[in-house]
Formats: structure tokens, C-alpha cells, sequence
């Protein structure tokens, strides 16, 4: 699968990385049974947990390349932008996930009075 980031490994300034599975967000396909009632394995929220971790692990890399590019460690300042791009990408989708979900619960309870 060739992606935007992989087009700019190829070039050589940043080696290919593989999708972390964040931006392919949860497996909501698996989450429920074939009569479309929702499983109790949980493991849609487990994957939720997973995408959070992978966020986590997006901003420490783009934390550590900023210390690096600060004191000068850093030999290529593009891996540290390429870095916090992504961080940040991450980040908002996140929170636009959160504010959809904070609505939908919103939604569901002002259905039920």
C-alpha cells in the first residue's frame, strides 16, 4: 500500500514507516455479531485503547526529536517535522472522535427523556 509518508521514504530523507493503526481507527466491522447486536467481548474499546497508546507513542517520538533538534543532536530537522505533523494529525482526530461521541451519548440521552 503506498501512502504519502512512503512516497517520502523513498526519497531517502525518512525511511518508509509502517501505519501504525491510528488513523485506520477501531474495527467497528468486528464489533458486532451478524444481527448487527453488539458484541460484549470488548473489542472495539480495546482497539480504542490501542489507537490512544499509539498516539502516546507519536508524541513522545516528536518530544524526543524536539529535544534533539534543540540541542542539536538532530542531523535532519525534517524527521523532527515530520514527526510533530503527525502528532499533531493524531491529536485532532482524536478529539474530533472524542466530540462525536461526547455527542452521540448526548444524543442518546436526550432521546431517552
Amino acid at each position: 500500500m503506498s501512502t504519502p509518508l512512503s512516497a517520502i521514504g523513498a526519497i531517502g530523507a525518512v525511511a518508509p514507516v509502517a501505519p501504525t493503526g491510528y488513523l485506520d481507527g477501531p474495527d467497528v466491522t468486528g464489533a458486532a455479531g451478524a444481527a448487527g447486536v453488539p458484541s460484549t467481548s470488548g473489542a472495539g474499546f480495546a482497539s480504542v485503547l490501542g489507537s490512544v497508546e499509539s498516539l502516546q507513542g507519536l508524541q513522545a517520538t516528536s518530544n524526543d526529536l524536539a529535544v534533539k533538534a534543540v540541542t542539536g543532536d538532530l542531523s535532519d530537522v525534517h524527521d523532527y517535522t515530520i514527526a510533530s505533523a503527525r502528532a499533531a494529525t493524531a491529536l485532532e482526530l482524536t478529539a474530533a472522535v472524542r466530540n462525536k461521541a461526547v455527542e452521540a451519548f448526548t444524543e442518546i440521552l436526550r432521546m431517552q427523556a
